[in-house]
């Protein structure tokens, strides 16, 4: 190597060619530097469709350009952004197409938690411009959701705590979706399992969810890095379902605490308000049960004493009838004296208006020409009259033609048929719930009676066939009986018998 490189004067010097310095400079490079570690701050960063990465690492005075092969970078923890700190793990190279060396970076990290904090403060930037953080893309929580999908390790303690927690509160059916919750494979596996539950089809033999719970227990920085990753902020994101953030404890925080629906400081209380408690919303039913039968009851009242208030208001029968019935004396003592004073004025004019022959010649006269008046138009009436009845007798002929009975007599049977069927289904209901209120009833006096209290450890101690409540009583008995829950056991005065 070292006569290669030999600086000899004269026609002696020797000749290369440009493959072989390029091969000589390779070997050099290679052979010196070929495992390093370099600190460094990454600069333009390149992807192209190939999958390799192409970057440069720099400092204040110099730029090294490296290269991460499809096969590495798939596999990467951390995926190199422009502006963050790093420590790259590789050996030199050159390449000989553009007489240059560069880096082949087998693995590359952040350069401590400074710099992890300071790419995740970018790309919390990023997002948040994008609208992702915004409240008002937020979704309500499901009040009491049917299927609760929980996204986390199937083997942690995590999955524990939701589960004892729902159970106590309001047990619900849950479907675990298992994934990694650190490494390398976390966040393509969370945000496969926020999309895959949200692919499921409503009510399908693996029903969708009604509620997503994201969970991991907590852990440094670097533990929780899966979830800080930008895939798994944007599937969370585009869930149609309210997702809940359970990562860490309360003191953690990541990306996909600031893009879901809620955050809950720890798995527990993602449980917490994912169901309400189940004691709770029944007493509150409760509750509101006796309100609505106490206002019922006091609505009821309140018109009662208003038809009452009325009722007072109202004149009595007799007040109503009172002046009528004066009326009606008065004008019946005056009945018959307008009576005797008609008659006597009807005579009067009857008197005065003799029967002579040619009045009732003229009057007989005017009678028969009204007569024939009459007959002349009584001709046409008729005819017109049985033309009409023709006519109406004729339309009723039509419609008692047979096909049309029958589908009157159809229609009438169809409604009968579904009157019927109303009036069974109504009194099926109607005895359903009177059942219903009997063994309600039933359930609540045996609550109540004395044998349930039996049950529980209690005795009755009867003397002289009656129940004895104090130590007199049963002194002075002469018959001690105890009733326990499985029988009863007479008592001498020298103990059990």
């Amino acid at each position: 190597m070292s006569d290669l490189f030999d600086d000899e004067p004269g026609d002696n010097t020797p000749e290369f060619s440009v493959s072989e310095i390029s091969g000589a400079v390779k070997k050099a490079i290679e052979g010196g530097f070929s495992h390093v570690r370099v600190r460094g701050e990454v600069g333009r960063v390149s992807r192209p469709a190939s999958g390799h990465i192409y970057l440069d690492l720099k400092d204040d005075r110099a730029v090294l350009s490296g290269v991460i092969w499809k096969g590495r970078a798939q596999g990467l923890a951390h995926r190199p952004e422009e502006g963050m700190e790093v420590i790259a793990t590789g050996k030199l190279t050159t390449f000989p197409g553009q007489s240059k060396y560069q880096m082949v970076i087998e693995d590359i990290a952040p350069a401590g938690a400074g710099a992890l904090m300071a790419m995740l403060e970018k790309r919390k930037a990023q997002l948040a411009a994008e609208g992702l953080f915004a409240p008002e893309r937020k979704k309500p929580l499901p009040y009491l959701p049917e299927i609760i999908g929980v996204v986390t390790s199937p083997s942690g303690a995590v999955i524990r705590d939701i589960l004892h927690r729902l159970r106590d509160r309001f047990p619900r059916k849950v479907l675990v979706w298992p994934v990694a919750v650190q490494g390398q494979k976390c966040a393509a596996e969370v945000a496969a399992a926020i999309d895959g539950f949200n692919r499921l089809t409503p009510g399908g033999a693996l029903p969708r969810p009604d509620l997503l719970i994201v969970a991991r227990g907590g852990g440094s920085l670097e533990d929780l890095w899966g979830f800080n990753e930008e895939i798994v902020a944007r599937a969370a994101a585009a869930s149609d379902i309210p997702l809940i953030s359970a990562v860490g404890h309360e003191t953690d925080t990541t990306l996909i605490d600031y893009v879901a629906d809620r955050r809950a400081p720890t798995p527990t209380a993602a449980a917490e308000l994912a169901v309400p408690v189940r004691l709770e919303l029944l007493g509150w039913v409760d509750q509101q049960g006796m309100r609505l039968s106490r206002a019922l009851l006091s609505g009821i009242q309140q018109r009662q004493q208003r038809l009452r208030d009325l009722g007072r208001a109202l004149p009595q029968p007799d007040a109503l009838v009172e002046g009528p019935r004066q009326r009606l004396d008065y004008l019946a003592d005056r009945l018959p004296n307008a009576l005797r004073a008609a008659a006597a004025k009807k005579r009067l004019q009857m008197s005065e208006a003799a029967l002579r022959p040619g009045i009732l010649t003229r009057h007989m006269a005017d009678d028969r020409r009204r007569l024939d008046d009459t007959a002349k138009r009584l001709v046409p009436a008729l005819k017109r009259r049985s033309r009409d009845g023709a006519v109406a007798l004729e339309r009723a002929a039509r419609g008692l033609r047979a096909e049309v009975l029958h589908d009157r007599l159809a229609r009438q049977r169809e409604r009968l048929d579904n009157i019927a069927h109303r009036l069974s289904d109504r009194a099926t209901r109607q005895q359903q719930d009177r059942v219903a209120r009997l063994q309600s009833l039933d359930r609540l006096r045996e609550t109540l009676g004395y044998v349930e209290t039996l049950k529980r450890g209690y005795a009755v101690v009867r003397g002289d066939g009656n129940v004895v409540t104090g130590k007199a009583a049963a002194e002075s008995a002469q018959v001690l009986e105890i009733e326990f829950a499985d029988g009863r056991m007479p008592v001498s005065r020298g103990g059990p018998r």
